[in-house]
This record gives C-alpha cells, sequence and structure tokens, in this order.
C-alpha cells in the first residue's frame, strides 16, 4: 500500500453579531461576505471554507449554537480531511490582527452579554478544574504569524483572549476541538474605523491559507 497524501483542509468560520459598545461587528459582515470573497478571490490547492456561521453574542446563550454547528462539521468530514474552527471576533480598541494563543477557564464578563447574562470569576467548565486552568491552540501560530507578515498585514500574537464572550467561546471550542481531533483558533480583528473591510476580508482569505499551510 502505497503512503497517504496530505489531508484535506476544511475550515469553518464564526463570527458574532452586535454587542454593548460595538453597533457593527466587523466580524459578522466578514463572515457573511467571507463565501462570495473567496470564491472571486479563490484559495490555495488543498484548503476549503466550511460553514460561515454568525454567533449571538452570549456565553450560554451562543453555546447550543456552537455545538451544532460544530456538530454539523463532523457530520460533513471525512477521514481525508482536517477540520479547523476559526473564531473571529472584534477588539474594538485593537489597531491590529491578534491571534490567541490560548483560552482561560473564567468568565469574568465586563458587562451583561446581549442574552443579559453576567458571570463573576466563574469557571466556564467546572470539570475542568478552577478558573486558573488554560487550554492552548494546536496550530503553530508562529508559523501563521510568519506567513501573514510575509504579506505585510498587521498582525501579532496575543496569550490573552479578555474573560467575556470570545474567549468564553474559545475555550469551548479548543476543548470539543481536542475531543474530536479538529483543530482550533481564535483571531480578534480591529473595527473597520481602524482596519478597512476590503482589507480584512483579505487578510481573513490569506489566514485561512496560512492555518491551512500549518496543518
Amino acid at each position: 500500500m502505497g503512503s497517504e497524501g496530505p489531508k484535506a483542509v476544511v475550515i469553518h468560520v464564526t463570527g458574532f453579531k452586535r454587542f454593548q459598545g460595538v453597533a457593527q461587528n466587523p466580524t459578522e459582515t466578514i463572515v457573511n461576505n467571507l463565501k462570495d470573497f473567496v470564491e472571486r478571490r479563490g484559495l490555495a490547492a488543498g484548503v476549503t471554507l466550511g460553514s460561515c456561521t454568525i454567533l449571538e453574542t452570549a456565553g450560554d446563550g451562543a453555546l447550543p449554537m456552537l455545538i451544532k454547528t460544530m456538530e454539523a462539521g463532523i457530520s460533513t468530514s471525512n477521514a481525508n480531511e482536517q477540520v479547523v474552527w476559526l473564531h473571529l471576533g472584534v477588539n474594538s480598541g485593537a489597531t491590529k490582527f491578534a491571534i490567541e494563543r490560548q483560552a482561560i477557564n473564567e468568565a469574568t464578563f465586563r458587562c451583561p452579554d446581549e442574552l443579559g447574562w453576567q458571570p463573576q470569576q466563574q469557571p466556564i467548565v467546572p470539570e475542568d478544574g478552577g478558573t486558573s486552568q488554560g487550554r492552548e491552540t494546536c496550530l503553530s501560530i508562529e508559523t501563521i504569524l510568519k506567513l501573514l507578515k510575509n504579506k505585510d498585514y498587521d498582525v501579532i500574537i496575543s496569550d490573552d483572549a479578555g474573560r467575556f464572550v470570545c474567549n468564553y467561546v474559545y475555550y469551548h471550542s479548543l476543548r470539543y476541538a481536542e475531543e474530536k481531533g479538529h483543530k482550533s483558533l481564535f483571531v480578534h480583528v480591529p473595527l473597520f474605523s481602524r482596519i478597512n473591510e476590503e482589507t480584512q476580508m483579505s487578510f481573513v482569505a490569506s489566514l485561512l491559507e496560512a492555518i491551512a499551510a500549518t496543518c
């Protein structure tokens, strides 16, 4: 029997709706328009854009949709595919893109989420231990960073995704991905007033290819 070739990489992408203080969430626009954008632009061989889903900007309220979306990704995948979950969130004070290395098992929401929940110093998954526990992505984010910098994107690696909904979703995604043999990554983007929409769309398409190159 000959050796198997590299697996095809299928990347499912999520973004968020508006939330307190951010009337227009750029990730909602990016994810809603991403399929059309990559169809026009094209992607490198071996990488496919899977589902594009907008989540409620809420913790427990967004969890059923997140799990449903991830389970649907399993049902449509096969053994010859590497499944990756890419979650996009906005950092309204940022001027650069930020690749998040990890999520922490702590929900401390600075304000109520869009469904009115505001936990404080609460473990996201109590059976995982206390609020100091963390989970890291298994993707080579240093390689992803290098590939994106080579295309002149202003991007950094971050070790702190906050304790709000972004971190909450990322922690659940990392946990779920580990159980299913998938990979997960969270990336924060700035507002469109800091980096325009066209540049952000191009960045995300390049990010898909950089992720696939590391799988």
